[in-house]
């Protein structure tokens, strides 16, 4: 009896060894899954003060728009997605650029009375430069940060955009 008693505590300390292991398995899993799907917090500054304008998708190559807003699309929380603007002449991106992302000579006001967008053809000749960033950082995942444009602005002052993943050479 005592032996059977020693063989399911063992299975017992087992099988609750390998669920917890497991579930840290999952957890680190999920956690990086959540991580990857959530929004980043793009900081970046321009050649040209942008802020007011549209921003738009190119291809690699910067031959056409890959991906552009519905003039619906261009809102956030009921107003209007402008750029945070942060210490140091860094914008905080509220709109979901990338590094391929141009502005265009149309601005956000403007655009949101669109009552659809205008053919591509058309936005491509309205973008005002092809190379607007002079710097581009992606500082992770968005939702790590409690007060967001305080704590941004933290990271500027004390120099430490240099711990964010630098994209700057990747547009160039």
């Amino acid at each position: 009896m005592k032996h059977l008693d020693f063989s399911a505590i063992v299975l017992m300390i087992s099988t609750i060894a390998f669920s917890c292991s497991s579930n840290k398995i999952s957890s680190q899993t999920t956690k990086k899954e959540m991580d990857f799907s959530s929004p980043p917090t793009i900081i970046y500054k321009t050649n040209n003060d942008y802020s007011k304008f549209v921003p738009v998708t190119l291809s690699d190559d910067k031959s056409k728009i890959v991906s552009y807003p519905s003039p619906k699309d261009i809102y956030c929380k009921g107003k209007l997605a402008y750029p945070t603007k942060l210490k140091n002449g860094y914008y905080l991106d509220n709109r979901g650029i990338n590094k391929n992302s141009v502005f265009l000579n149309i601005t956000y006001e403007e655009y949101s009375k669109f009552n659809e967008v205008p053919p591509l053809k058309e936005l491509y000749l309205k973008i005002s430069d092809k190379n607007p960033f002079t710097e581009f950082y992606d500082c992770g995942n968005r939702f790590r940060f409690k007060n967001e444009i305080k704590e941004i602005n933290k990271i500027i002052k004390s120099s430490k955009l240099k711990e964010c993943k630098c994209l700057t050479e990747q547009i160039k």
